[in-house]
């Protein structure tokens, strides 16, 4: 998922994080707007995880939900 299908796709996108990584605030995914790169630092700072992790865990997540059109991403985060 490229940065600028993820600005056009964000209310849709934004709702899938959401459920991926419930503690982000919304006040959090607001301010991320489409930016895919500060996702992981959001996650990071959230859950006390190191920044490759973080990384690693948007990648997957980006892999699974490629088109975000299914309604049903896999959870792997607590």
């Amino acid at each position: 998922m490229n940065s600028d299908t993820l600005k056009g796709d964000w209310k849709k996108f934004k709702g899938k994080v959401k459920e991926q990584w419930g503690k982000l605030t919304d006040d959090e995914l607001e301010r991320l707007e489409g930016r895919g790169d500060q996702l992981a630092g959001a996650i990071q700072k959230r859950y006390g995880i190191a920044k490759e992790e973080a990384e690693r865990q948007v990648k997957e997540f980006e892999k699974r939900c490629s088109s975000c059109d299914d309604s049903t991403v896999e959870r792997s985060v607590p």
